[in-house]
């Protein structure tokens, strides 16, 4: 068995979930390295299977002005650092058909954003490299829509994929978590992640002091959509996290405090041990007699 089967295999098989976390962005070495150290510990203890993110390059900002990271090639030999320093799969993310490879050498896990989950040169590209697929849900698409991305992997010649739901556009600057998505998402055939803190982004809902906008967030409604997600039965769980989130180059609103993370996995673990979400009801229609 390849490596990515095996992977996506040990994460298909995490009792309660996997987790795939870390700070939004690359913003330097010793930060990264920090990062997965202090959220490898706790996933270590508390039994979870990590898969560690952060992106090289935020190619899809709302403002020009936005931080966007080190780039593709000193992003990639930071990520690589993290991945033997603490023998920890990788995931990030890739905007164009010619990133795919060179990310596919280093990433175990390559992510599609949002906002590019139809484009099919990419998804092809991406699924060339072998490795596990990440999709997320466009913000303006119906679950349904994921049947068909995760297939375009498939037909690629790769049966490593996962589907990523992350909230949909309802209004202006606003998205909403829809529970039911969680579940009619699994007709794709595949793991099922709910990115809890992307969801709630206000896409273009903060106004800048020197002018133009950029993303806001409810932070504090974060334990609420992972309650809901873990209740509900995903495989996985998607969360950035930030030792310094009041301070975080790029979408510091919805990245979760570091000093917390131990106490909300707890929780969540507690919930989806009572749960069963990842099993579907049988419900009898047959006339009761009581």
């Amino acid at each position: 068995m390849d490596s990515s089967a095996s992977l996506l295999n040990k994460l298909m098989g995490a009792d309660p979930f996997f987790l795939l976390a870390g700070p939004n962005v690359i913003e330097s070495e010793d930060h990264i390295l920090r990062m997965a150290g202090y959220i490898k510990t706790i996933t270590t203890k508390l039994g979870l299977p990590l898969v560690f993110k952060s992106s090289f390059d935020k190619a899809n900002r709302t403002s020009s002005k936005s931080f966007r990271g080190p780039g593709m090639a000193e992003g990639l030999q930071i990520l690589e650092k993290v991945k033997v320093a603490y023998d920890i799969p990788i995931v990030t993310d890739v905007h164009e058909t010619i990133q795919c490879e060179a990310v596919g050498r280093v990433a175990d896990v390559i992510q599609i954003p949002a906002f590019l989950c139809r484009q099919t040169d990419l998804l092809v590209e991406a699924a060339k490299t072998g490795r596990i697929i990440n999709i997320k849900k466009g913000q303006f698409c119906a679950p349904s829509v994921m049947v068909n991305s995760a297939e375009k992997i498939r037909l690629a010649g790769n049966p490593n994929v996962m589907v990523c739901e992350r909230g949909t556009m309802f209004g202006y600057n606003d998205l909403i978590v829809d529970p039911r998505n969680l579940e009619w998402m699994r007709e794709a055939n595949c793991p099922v992640v709910a990115d809890i803190t992307h969801s709630l982004q206000q896409p273009a809902g903060r106004k800048l002091d020197g002018g133009g906008v950029a993303s806001g967030g409810f932070r504090e409604l974060i334990p609420c959509i992972a309650r809901t997600a873990v209740a509900v039965g995903v495989d996985g769980i998607f969360m950035e996290v930030h030792d310094n989130p009041l301070n975080a180059p790029v979408d510091g609103p919805t990245q979760w405090p570091l000093r917390h993370l131990e106490e909300l996995l707890e929780e969540l673990i507690a919930i989806a041990g009572v749960s069963k979400g990842k099993k579907r009801f049988n419900i009898d229609l047959t006339p009761y007699s009581g």
